[in-house]
């Protein structure tokens, strides 16, 4: 793997520059049975494991159709909630500065507000009914009593019909003539403020989803019957939507995103299959291919994640259901009508995510290979350039091309009969045309070279006007003392791309002088660690090594050694750049790179304000350990002076929301700006990314205000007579918003839109920062959750802009401002390839680029 491979994807302009392998979790406890029964309790879909059993069982538990744990908030509390981060001295969130521009978006208008009232009931049936498919069909029967205006979920009824007594006792039979005790015990209303309205009002969507035949996969619905087959990959693409009702500034209204679902036609078994050709490795081989797969039970619709294999229990175990030993393969007959075929197969451990954050860590699901579909893409797919092609050709889709699916989807809903009546019996309307609004686009930035400035051009791409620009600021001696590593058999490619890197150096005002070559006689991994220790003898600035392939353990042994025993920044480069009919293009980004990872500043904004720091804070989880995690921060230093950043990393719970060492990391930043500068920054600006919506409540009410306090603390204690400016910035690059001109194009990079599909209780805006050509552009959502900075919002919005013309592994915008982007970079590295914290002496250098 090349530092060039890692930013692969930023020469399409989209700023993303993954750094990672195939990850794989951790491996827990697996329970065995040892021949003898595992002790199971199931009122659900799958069998789950809770809690640590005694003597050689295994107890476990489900509840409903997905494991819950007790006392939490449900999914779609926690999707729905309202949680009001606006600050109270926000008087105006609308920017006036730019020029105007019409657009449309991904919503419909809900005309018809209800004007009903919702009764909440809790519903039991005697004896328990497991499947919920089958408690709706016999509470079904008696909508007289209920009223045709009610929603079922299997346990909480929502109706607009006040039962006469507050606890109602209805008698069911089921279609195998099983008599049930219905009980329905009033719980209360729910008024049109709560949270669990919108909730109510997204279920109703849901069942009126239903009259179009789609299924639900996780949270999403997909059309089975329109699904695309990729017969030469062995997969299918499923068509889906993404819908979510919200009250946002003056509407409640529907966002509907169109997605894929990518469904591999082999199950996990034929895996299996692959693996037991070498016996002697099957059980290394099966779980280096499986660990860490996403995979869907078709008898549920459910996803899991596979954590474990077991190879000590197969289907033929047996464990304890209802107070009965039976067996999985009797099981999933008797449940599901299921004939499982292979009973020597081993089984599949799933640790729940959201249990492992909560009470029961213990909690797995147990699952069989040959009822486990595989979903998602492996890494060798991703870098499978005609399935990549062959899956954009359908899921990337034009700004025309995703307005006449929406407005397909809306037909739908409001001509099929069963999704009019849904919609009818609850008062509820969609309007046929999507939203339009008004948003503005901010003026081109101008881009600081040495020598020049150039503006970076309505498509904010300054690639053309760098060739002929001097680096900002770059070593007074230049590269002066450097080493390279390569295979003596590429002694060619070396000269070659060496010669590309001075010529293209000299055009920058780079000046790379020759370095010390070490060859070596292999490519193995042990060979390129023992030329690092060589040439650290000579105290380079940089090392570069010349690669065969993109070999990650390889790639891996050479950055730890590198960043964490010699702090030395190092540059990997495959054979096949150095052979590309491109290599002086790729020679100018090498350089910079390299330029980059010694201090030095390849170009810089125009910034107004003096005294800034911009901060950028993201976490990646470790490929090694799930349950741990990395926190990468990035610091801009005043960029009116010195144009410099501060990096550093530290470990953190990949299950606990709040980064407990973002302080800690913080107040390095802070220090090394005293020091540079002999003072505190005037104003932060931190932009905060990796924060879920279920996490913001938290974040709010403890990360934020925590931060708030110390800084206060730590400006006193530098004896500042100033207060600290903060804006704390929740950044999210995964909104389902879609902007679009009237003329079925992508709004032009600058696009800001603080108005109509913004939420009242927040401070948030959209930036389109890109210029996106293919597909259609994801606009980034900026929530702004605490401000003492005394920007207005107009200031806001375009510091945000620019801050996204920062990033220096591609000359042009990223999706994100480019302190964010650093701190994704950072902390992936550190999380995929490091697994240890870089030395520190490497703080004031991007050498993660």
């Amino acid at each position: 793997m090349s530092d060039q491979t890692r930013g692969r994807r930023r020469l399409s302009g989209h700023g993303d520059d993954p750094c990672s392998s195939s990850e794989q979790g951790p491996r827990p406890k697996v329970f065995k049975a040892s021949g003898s029964s595992t002790a199971i309790t199931t009122v659900g879909s799958a069998p789950t494991a809770s809690g640590r059993p005694s003597g050689s069982s295994t107890a476990i538990t489900t509840v409903g159709s997905a494991p819950t744990g007790s006392g939490r908030p449900s999914r779609y509390d926690l999707r729905y909630e309202i949680i009001n981060t606006r600050p109270s001295d926000v008087v105006t969130k609308q920017g006036t500065d730019g020029m105007q521009i019409r657009l449309q978006t991904n919503f419909f208008r809900l005309i018809t507000t209800p004007k009903w009232r919702i009764y909440h009931y809790h519903v039991e049936f005697e004896p328990d009914i497991e499947m919920v498919r089958v408690r709706r069909g016999i509470l079904s029967d008696h909508s007289n009593v209920l009223g045709s205006a009610f929603i079922f979920d299997g346990k909480q009824l929502f109706t607009t019909k006040k039962l006469e007594k507050d606890l109602t006792r209805l008698q069911g039979t089921s279609k195998t003539e099983i008599n049930y005790t219905i009980t329905i015990k009033y719980v209360g209303t729910i008024s049109t403020a709560e949270s669990r309205f919108l909730q109510v009002l997204n279920l109703i969507l849901r069942r009126s989803m239903k009259g179009l035949k789609l299924e639900l996969i996780g949270r999403n619905l997909f059309d089975p019957n329109a699904k695309i087959m990729l017969r030469e990959h062995h997969m299918e693409l499923w068509p889906g939507y993404e819908t979510s009702i919200r009250q946002h500034e003056r509407d409640i209204l529907l966002c509907t995103e169109i997605t894929h679902k990518v469904m591999r036609t082999e199950t996990v078994y034929d895996i299996l299959m692959r693996c037991i050709n070498n016996p002697a490795r099957l059980q290394e081989d099966f779980r280096t291919n499986v660990l860490g797969l996403v995979v869907l039970t078709d008898y549920n619709n459910r996803t899991y994640r596979i954590n474990d294999v077991d190879f000590g229990q197969t289907p033929r175990s047996t464990f304890s259901c209802k107070g009965k030993d039976v067996s999985f393969v009797d099981y999933y007959l008797s449940k599901y009508n299921i004939r499982i075929r292979d009973q020597k197969q081993p089984l599949l451990i799933s640790k729940n995510k959201d249990k492992a954050q909560n009470t029961q860590k213990d909690e797995m699901v147990i699952l069989i290979p040959e009822l486990c579909r595989v979903t998602g893409l492996t890494d060798n797919m991703r870098n499978d350039f005609g399935l990549m092609r062959a899956m954009s050709n359908h899921t990337r889709m034009n700004p025309q091309r995703r307005i006449e699916r929406l407005h397909t989807f809306n037909r739908r809903l409001q001509n099929t009969p069963e999704s009019v009546k849904v919609l009818t019996d609850w008062d509820m309307r969609l309007e046929e045309q999507l939203i339009k609004l008004n948003g503005r686009v901010i003026s081109p930035q101008k881009i600081v070279f040495k020598a020049n400035k150039v503006s970076a051009g309505n498509g904010a791409d300054w690639t053309r006007e760098f060739r002929a620009a001097t680096m900002l600021t770059t070593p007074r001696n230049g590269l002066s003392r450097w080493a390279v590593i390569a295979p003596e058999r590429n002694s060619r490619e070396l000269r070659t791309l060496l010669e590309s890197l001075m010529r293209v150096g000299r055009g920058m005002g780079f000046n790379i002088s020759n370095p010390t070559e070490l060859k070596i006689r292999d490519d193995r991994t042990g060979t390129y660690v023992r030329a690092m220790d060589d040439c650290a003898r000579l105290d380079p600035m940089l090392v570069l090594c010349l690669v065969p392939n993109n070999n990650v353990e390889r790639y891996s042994s050479i950055k730890k050694r590198g960043c964490i025993d010699k702090a030395i920044p190092t540059q990997v480069v495959t054979i096949r750049v150095a052979n590309n009919r491109g290599l002086m293009s790729i020679a100018t980004k090498i350089a910079i790179q390299i330029n980059c990872k010694l201090g030095y500043t390849p170009w810089m904004i125009e910034l107004p304000l003096s005294g800034l720091m911009t901060v950028g804070f993201d976490i990646a989880k470790c490929s090694r350990d799930r349950s741990k995690a990395y926190g990468g921060l990035v610091a801009s230093m005043d960029l009116k002076e010195n144009s410099t950043f501060f990096s550093t990393v530290a470990e953190c719970s990949a299950y606990d929301v709040l980064a407990n060492n973002l302080w800690l990391m913080l107040a390095k930043a802070l220090r090394r700006y005293r020091y540079e500068h002999n003072k505190l920054p005037t104003r932060i600006l931190f932009y905060r990314d990796g924060v879920s919506s279920g996490s913001l409540k938290q974040l709010v009410e403890y990360e934020v205000k925590d931060i708030a306090e110390k800084l206060k603390q730590e400006y006193q204690k530098a004896g500042e007579n100033t207060q600290p400016m903060l804006a704390y910035i929740v950044v999210t690059k995964s909104s389902n918003t879609r902007f679009f001109t009237d003329s079925y194009q992508n709004p032009p990079a600058g696009t800001i839109v603080d108005d109509v599909v913004t939420q009242p209780e927040r401070f948030d805006f959209y930036v389109v920062s890109q210029t996106v050509r293919q597909g259609t552009v994801s606009p980034t959502n900026y929530n702004v959750v605490y401000s003492t900075i005394g920007l207005s919002p107009d200031q806001i919005q375009k510091l945000t802009y620019k801050m996204c013309h920062l990033y220096y592994n591609w000359s042009g915008t990223t999706r994100v401002p480019a302190v964010c982007q650093y701190a994704k970079k950072l902390a992936t590295l550190v999380a995929t390839n490091l697994h240890a914290i870089p030395e520190s002496a490497l703080e004031k250098q991007l050498y993660y680029l």
